[in-house]
């Protein structure tokens, strides 16, 4: 196969055409909108569907499939009654920056909006995980992530109250959690461990971040430890698979 020397470096081979050359009509489509889109700036409204349907004389339904990938990929976005151009997704790093670091890095204004703080007893699953004494008091914080007011996540934190026993009364939902265990209690972060894959949202999830549950979803599981070894926190994050990317920096191997 010759390599295509144009194509941008991420891309799709052959910008994903099949070497036998039959393409489905959708993906034509799609790749023409697409297309179209790039001419476009963050906000505009695409045509409608039956616009579309005319423009490249094919059915309705075929252009719905291809708006319906591309809305999954992010490049568009659901606004009223019609369909817009979606900005760049969010690139958030794996690392233990929080998320108002990396959301403010890429000039837009991070926020929270809280859902529950809850205390009750640690149950053996999250003892196991966490190293806190099945029984033990612990918090359930959970918020829904935003950026410039767009719902595009959702956040379930577990701690310990021993370590932060004054979770309700003295911490502001709305700002970062660990600026708050930095600045106020002195305790900084020594490492974590942390998995992703892909889900989709349940019914509630889906209906708190605004998005429908067929959307894929990245989910994050991370333990974190404080810089003495102990474990800290045990956090389930949902990020917008349409609005999040993740970036890392992988160092040589040993």
């Amino acid at each position: 196969m010759d390599f295509p020397t144009d194509q941008a470096p991420g891309a799709p081979i052959r910008s994903g055409i099949p070497e036998h050359g039959r393409i489905p009509k959708y993906y034509v489509v799609k790749a023409r909108v697409s297309a179209l889109i790039d001419t476009l700036g963050e906000g505009d409204t695409l045509p409608t569907e039956r616009d579309l349907a005319l423009r490249f004389a094919v059915s309705r339904e075929t252009v719905r499939q291809a708006l319906r990938e591309l809305l999954l990929e992010g490049r568009l976005r659901r606004q009223g009654r019609g369909t817009v151009v979606a900005g760049p997704k969010l690139e958030q790093p794996l690392s233990l920056a929080s998320y108002t670091e990396g959301v403010r890095r890429q000039g837009r204004t991070p926020g929270r909006h809280l859902i529950g703080l809850d205390r009750f007893s640690c149950p053996e699953a999250l003892a196991a995980e966490t190293g806190i004494e099945s029984g033990e008091p612990v918090w359930h914080l959970e918020r829904v992530l935003l950026a410039d007011d767009e719902r595009v996540g959702l956040e379930s934190t577990y701690v310990s109250v021993a370590r932060v026993p004054h979770l309700d009364a003295e911490f502001d939902p709305d700002s970062s959690f660990y600026a708050y265990l930095n600045d106020r209690l002195g305790i900084t972060f020594g490492g974590a461990d942390e998995r992703i894959e892909t889900v989709l949202a349940t019914p509630r999830e889906a209906l708190l971040i605004g998005t429908p549950p067929a959307l894929p979803m990245l989910l994050i599981h991370r333990i974190s430890r404080s810089a003495d070894g102990r474990p800290l926190e045990r956090v389930r994050t949902l990020f917008r698979g349409d609005r999040f990317s993740f970036t890392t920096q992988l160092g040589a191997g040993v």
